[in-house]
C-alpha cells in the first residue's frame, strides 16, 4: 500500500474515533511517524481532505501550530440533497469521483451505484472537449444524485 493510502487511513480512523468528527494533528509528529517529509503529509491532506470530499482544513504555523481536519455533516436535512447543491455548473472528473466517494463514505450510494456513476462520468464516458465535458459531467451527476435520493 502507498504511503499516501497509509496516512489517509490513519487520519481517516482518527477522526471516526473522536466523537466531535475532529482531529488536530502536528504535521511533524505526524510525518515521524510515518518516516517521512512533512510535505508529504501537506500533499495528502491538500489531496485527500478537501471540501469537495466533506472536510474542513485549518492550519496554524509555528511552535505550537496544528492541523484541525473537521468531518462535514450537513445538519437537518436530506445529505443527498446536500451533494446535489455542492455541485456547481461545472464539474471536473477529479472532483465529481471525491463527491461519488463522499456519497459511497455516508452510505448514501451502494458500491455498484458508485462504481456505476464513477464510469459514467469518465472523459471516455462524454466524448466532448472542455469547457463543455465539465458542463456535462455537472449535470449527469446531479440528475443521477437526485434519483437516487
Amino acid at each position: 500500500m502507498k504511503l499516501s493510502n497509509l496516512i489517509e487511513d490513519f487520519i481517516k480512523e482518527m477522526i471516526s474515533e473522536d466523537k466531535s468528527g475532529e482531529v488536530e494533528l502536528k504535521r511533524n509528529e505526524l510525518a515521524d511517524r510515518f518516516g517521512c517529509v512533512p510535505s508529504q503529509i501537506n500533499y495528502v491532506i491538500s489531496t485527500r481532505f478537501s471540501p469537495e470530499r466533506g472536510y474542513i482544513v485549518e492550519s496554524r504555523r509555528g511552535g505550537g501550530g496544528y492541523i484541525r481536519i473537521t468531518r462535514v455533516v450537513p445538519k437537518g436535512g436530506n445529505m443527498t440533497m446536500h451533494a446535489v447543491n455542492s455541485i456547481g455548473k461545472y464539474l471536473s472528473y477529479t472532483d465529481s469521483l471525491a463527491i461519488i466517494r463522499n456519497c459511497f463514505d455516508y452510505d448514501l450510494i451502494t458500491e455498484n451505484e458508485a462504481k456505476l456513476m464513477m464510469a459514467a462520468m469518465s472523459e471516455k464516458s462524454i466524448p466532448l472537449k472542455q469547457p463543455e465535458q465539465d458542463f456535462v459531467r455537472a449535470g449527469l451527476l446531479k440528475n443521477m444524485l437526485v434519483t437516487l435520493a
